[in-house]
């Protein structure tokens, strides 16, 4: 009989337990806030042979070899050492431009100076759309920068020399009055280029 007894309250004890178990607490949650903040970019650089960002670059015209013949423009004439590298993040439905122009000196009467700026295959973005080539002459007004890249939105190119647009300058003759070519009247000038919103 005693051992009846303690054989049913054990049953008791070990059905209490599993009756307990089965009644899961209710679940507790708590909140805090995240905030996230993305900041406004816009940067523009160019760099030149050996990654160097104060580049500067000379061109040449070649003078003729036999009498009778006049001053052409072979490879001295043409450099693409420099590369332009730009980053930016910008609104939604928001674009911006790269503009160039020449802020000291003008060009030579009677030769030209071209810019052709390649299409960007570095980085990741809306990387926009490279002009066609811009022509400088002496007689062009300065004071209107000309669109070089359109369509920039948030982007990255890359930096360094060899990442972002390859600049080409090439020397020509402006096919007017061989004339006017001066020896005296070699240049130097600063080539401007300009990251902006598009108004």
């Amino acid at each position: 009989m005693k051992l009846q007894k303690l054989f049913f309250a054990a049953v008791i004890v070990l059905s209490a337990n599993a009756a307990f178990a089965q009644t899961p607490l209710p679940a507790v949650t708590t909140t805090h806030n995240v905030n996230i903040s993305i900041p406004e970019v816009a940067l523009l650089d160019v760099v030149g042979a050996g990654g160097s960002h104060t580049a500067s670059i000379d061109l040449a015209g070649t003078a003729p070899s036999i009498a009778g013949e006049q001053m052409t423009f072979g490879p001295a004439a043409t450099n693409s050492t420099i590369w332009m590298n730009y980053s930016s993040i910008i609104k939604s439905g928001s674009l911006r431009n790269v503009t160039v122009t020449i802020t000291t000196g003008s060009v030579p009467a009677g030769l030209k100076l071209t810019v052709l700026a390649g299409d960007v295959t570095s980085g990741k973005g809306t990387k926009g759309t490279a002009a066609s080539a811009i022509t400088f002459l002496n007689s062009t007004d300065l004071t209107i920068p000309q669109n070089i890249f359109t369509g920039i939105g948030s982007v990255y190119t890359e930096a360094g020399n060899g990442k972002g647009s390859n600049l080409t300058y090439t020397l020509g003759s402006d096919g007017a009055d061989y004339g006017s070519l001066d020896l005296e009247n070699s240049a130097s000038l600063v080539i401007s280029y300009t990251l902006s919103d598009i108004i």
